[in-house]
């Protein structure tokens, strides 16, 4: 039996995604975002409101990068998603995040976030979906398997859990995609 809970913006897995910007003098910010991911080949779309100092940000810059909050961080990453900094200017500082400046876009990459999709603004749409090109998207080397590709469990992403407001961390690998279903003849 199955119990019904009506229409509600539950995603799973929903992954902790941290938006980092600079402001037009240069100062970065970081905020999480609650709803994004992946809209198009080479593009992600996150979900921002117009009061946001980060969309103030990205329309300024015309970039920003994408982050993947981690076991280790979720403690500054929930922080920079309940405090805004249109209140509190040194919000990045005191989360205790260190930025440098992307190669690729006018946007950070937090030092201490080790997986970052870089990328330039391609569009806001009328609903607050900001839509980025991925233009790099750069790895710390301690993530990385023998073979130099990222390896999940050394990420060690959390994920959201909108229904209790829970952050989880990521599980055991089970199985593999487009392979394990080609069992069923």
């Amino acid at each position: 039996m199955r119990k019904n809970f009506g229409a509600k913006t539950w995603l799973y897995p929903m992954p902790v995604l941290i938006i980092g910007t600079y402001d037009e003098n240069g100062t970065p910010n970081a905020m999480n975002a609650a709803w994004g991911g992946i809209y198009d080949t080479n593009q992600v779309m996150v979900c921002l409101a117009d009061d946001h100092k980060t969309t103030e940000n990205i329309k300024k810059t015309g970039a920003f990068t994408v982050s993947f909050a981690t076991v280790e961080t979720v403690v500054p990453c929930d922080y920079v998603g309940i405090v805004s900094a249109n209140d509190e200017p040194d919000k990045f500082d005191k989360a205790g995040f260190h930025a440098t400046k992307s190669e690729f876009v006018n946007a950070p990459i937090i030092d201490e976030l080790p997986m970052t999709v870089e990328c330039k603004l391609l569009k806001f749409n009328e609903d607050g979906i900001c839509i980025g090109e991925i233009v790099n998207i750069s790895a710390d080397e301690s993530i990385l398997d023998a073979k130099g590709k990222i390896d999940a469990k050394k990420l060690d992403p959390i994920i959201y859990d909108g229904i209790t407001h829970a952050y989880w961390s990521f599980g055991e690998k089970i199985g593999q995609a487009f392979s394990d279903g080609k069992k069923i003849r």
